[in-house]
């Protein structure tokens, strides 16, 4: 589909690679957003690319359960606070409150907090789009 095929390499990607966020926490971030939306392609996706960013199983693995798993730094509970608050939006949530806010500007600059957000919308809209068609995980995507 040309149009998916436009967004995939558009400037967006780009600009989050060079947006200054660890190619492994937006990896948890993608993860995340995708476990919630129950986007099996996302998620398969994502755990590839955290390895490949050098990320743990053990981590990858755990990040449904990142609240209780000791094995996040406090800017990675951050980031994934913002990315879920930022998700449950479907869900009729608040959306990130003051105190989210708080703790990610306690870790991330103006900049990388507009990476982490564009990287949650960006799989939020591939998340509905491979839901929507029912795309299966594994897929190698051209």
């Amino acid at each position: 589909m040309d149009a998916i095929r436009a967004v995939r390499h558009d400037h967006l990607q780009k600009a989050i690679a060079a947006g200054g966020v660890d190619p492994k926490l937006l990896a948890l971030v993608h993860l995340r957003a995708s476990q919630i939306n129950s986007c099996s392609a996302c998620v398969h996706a994502s755990v590839a690319g955290g390895r490949k960013a050098g990320d743990t199983d053990e981590r990858l693995h755990n990040v449904a359960a990142w609240r209780e798993a000791p094995f996040y730094t406090d800017a990675e509970r951050a980031a994934l606070a913002l990315a879920e608050a930022a998700t449950r939006l479907q869900d009729g949530a608040e959306g990130a409150t003051d105190a989210i806010w708080e703790e990610a500007n306690a870790h991330f600059t103006e900049e990388q907090i507009g990476v982490i957000n564009l990287e949650t919308a960006l799989t939020n809209f591939f998340n509905r789009i491979n839901r929507t068609l029912k795309e299966p995980a594994g897929r190698t995507w051209g």
